[in-house]
């Protein structure tokens, strides 16, 4: 199984220079979860950037992956992964979505850059 953080949606949906590493992984969309949370940063920031065209065509394909939404034993596991990590809230959200469904989390933060079952591109 598959996680993308919200900057390998975004980048795939602004076609960036990284959008062919994220892709495969988009395309796979029988294999990828979809954490709640990265809905909202993705339609927020499509949303400003490009209208809302643009951001609801982008949630309908973030649809046709599995969506994870925010739990309790979700969420005390990210609050864990934060405070050992200091990670940011929605990144511990989404580190711990992959780790309590053993995905690979795939991303372009450096904060991921090292961890346990995380598949990183330098931006």
């Amino acid at each position: 199984m598959n996680v993308l953080d919200s900057s390998g949606w975004l980048e795939y949906f602004t076609d960036g220079p990284n959008a062919d590493f994220f892709a495969p992984v988009i395309e796979d969309s029988a294999h990828l979860l979809v954490p709640a949370i990265c809905f909202y940063e993705v339609f927020k920031r499509l949303l400003v950037e490009r209208g809302e065209d643009a951001a609801m065509l982008a949630m309908g394909l973030m649809s046709e992956g599995q969506e994870i939404p925010i739990h309790r034993m979700l969420s005390i596991e990210a609050a864990r992964i934060s405070r050992e990590l200091k990670l940011a809230m929605a990144d511990s959200l989404i580190y711990a979505t992959a780790r309590l469904h053993n995905a690979t989390l795939w991303t372009q933060h450096e904060h991921f850059q090292g961890l346990e079952g995380v598949r990183y591109i330098r931006r």
